[in-house]
C-alpha cells in the first residue's frame, strides 16, 4: 500500500513537472537575448521559477531551462556585465596614437621656435671649464686633477 502511494505521488509529481516545463519552457526560450528587455518583474519571476525548477531532478530540466538558469547566474548581465564594448581596443589605440602624434608635433614646434645652443655648449667652453677646475685642484683624488688623469673632463662636444 504504501509503494502505491509512494508511485502515485512521484507519477503526480512528474505531471506538475512536464506542466510547469510547457509552461515556462516558453519564458526561458533564448533568454540569453531578450534578458535586458524583459521588466525587472519579469526576471525576477523567471528567476524565481528557475530556482524552484531546480531543487527538483535536474535530469526533468529541458536544455533550454538549464541554459536559462546558468545565464542567471554567470551570464553577463547586471555587475558581470562587460565595462568595454567590442572595438573599445581599437578606440584606446588610436587616442593613445593621437596623443603620441600631438605630442610630438608640439615638441617640434617648440624645438624650431627655440633659440640656438646656449653659448656655454661649446668645446672652447668646456675645455676652459677643464682649466678652471685644473687651476681650483677640483677632485684630486679621482678626477680632473688627479696625477696622471687620462680623461676628457669635462669636454663632450665634438
Amino acid at each position: 500500500m504504501l509503494r502505491t502511494v509512494a508511485t502515485r505521488t512521484r507519477v503526480g509529481a512528474a505531471r506538475v513537472i512536464q506542466r510547469r516545463n510547457a509552461s515556462s519552457n516558453v519564458a526561458v526560450q533564448n533568454l540569453e537575448s531578450r534578458w535586458k528587455t524583459l521588466s525587472t518583474a519579469e526576471q525576477n519571476t523567471i528567476a524565481k521559477q528557475l530556482e524552484e525548477a531546480q531543487k527538483g531532478d535536474w535530469k526533468a530540466l529541458s536544455l533550454d531551462e538549464k541554459k536559462a538558469a546558468y545565464y542567471i547566474a554567470f551570464g553577463a548581465h547586471g555587475p558581470r556585465e562587460p565595462l568595454t564594448k567590442p572595438g573599445h581596443g581599437m578606440k584606446v589605440l588610436t587616442g593613445v596614437i593621437g596623443v603620441l602624434a600631438a605630442s610630438g608635433a608640439l615638441f617640434y614646434a617648440i624645438r624650431l621656435g627655440g633659440q640656438e645652443k646656449p653659448h656655454t655648449v661649446s668645446k672652447e667652453w668646456e675645455e676652459a671649464t677643464n682649466e678652471y677646475l685644473k687651476s681650483q685642484n677640483s677632485n684630486p683624488i679621482s678626477g680632473i686633477s688627479s696625477e696622471g688623469y687620462k680623461g676628457t673632463g669635462y669636454v663632450v662636444s665634438k
